[in-house]
């Protein structure tokens, strides 16, 4: 690890808190577009390096982006497809346990103070970070009893959210607990779509396709 801690991130001295006025859209999205190439380039010397140099990313785009007008779709854009790129970066990188762990203490720091939010989709593919189904099913126990308590406050008197909902149900499907994830998403308060996929992904697991078919075609209420 002692190697990516000397490395030298250009894309961080652009990515300062507040970098980009109101009108720099056009210009944050190049910087979010460099700051990938530059990431994937540094993944062919150093698989690890790469990874850290993702997580660093996450770490500093929403704080860098909270002023910029985002009202285009541009910039939120840049940011999601940078997840998408980097999320495999960053779960296929060979870390050991203990390094994965503070990797992922530090994307749910990122994700707990971004307030915009530029980085929401990255709890979805929570389970794909941990990588192991140990590591994931960690997080699922830790994340579950704020899910099923903001849900639960929810039907009580409306308004609850919690931002770990996501990762909870990926870190329960990479981890094979699939059944958990039906008992789980059935104390949902409402049906979205977005919760209401970690069921279909988890029927498809089971092997029971038609059920799942059956779910997904069931209008949401």
């Amino acid at each position: 690890m002692a190697k990516t801690m000397r490395h030298k991130w250009a894309f961080t001295s652009r990515f300062r808190k507040q970098a980009f006025g109101w009108r720099g859209s056009a210009t944050a999205v190049q910087r979010v577009k460099e700051a990938v190439a530059e990431i994937k380039a540094a993944i062919r010397k150093d698989a690890l390096l790469g990874a850290e140099g993702a997580v660093l990313f996450l770490e500093k785009v929403s704080p860098a982006l909270e002023q910029i007008n985002s009202s285009s779709g541009a910039i939120g854009t840049a940011v999601n497809n940078a997840i998408e790129v980097l999320v495999p970066i960053m779960g296929e990188a060979p870390a050991d346990t203990k390094l994965r762990q503070k990797w992922l203490d530090r994307l749910w720091k990122a994700i707990e103070e971004d307030d915009i939010p530029y980085i929401e989709l990255l709890p979805d593919h929570w389970g794909a970070l941990c990588k192991s189904p140990d590591l994931a099913s960690q997080w699922a126990d830790d994340l579950m009893t704020p899910v099923r308590i903001t849900w639960s406050a929810d039907r009580r008197a409306g308004g609850g959210y919690f931002k770990g909902t996501s990762a909870c149900l990926s870190a329960l499907l990479a981890a094979g607990r699939y059944k958990e994830i039906l008992e789980l998403l059935a104390l949902a308060p409402y049906t979205f779509w977005h919760d209401r996929q970690w069921c279909v992904k988890a029927l498809l697991a089971m092997g029971k396709k038609a059920e799942a078919l059956r779910y997904a075609e069931t209008p949401v209420a």
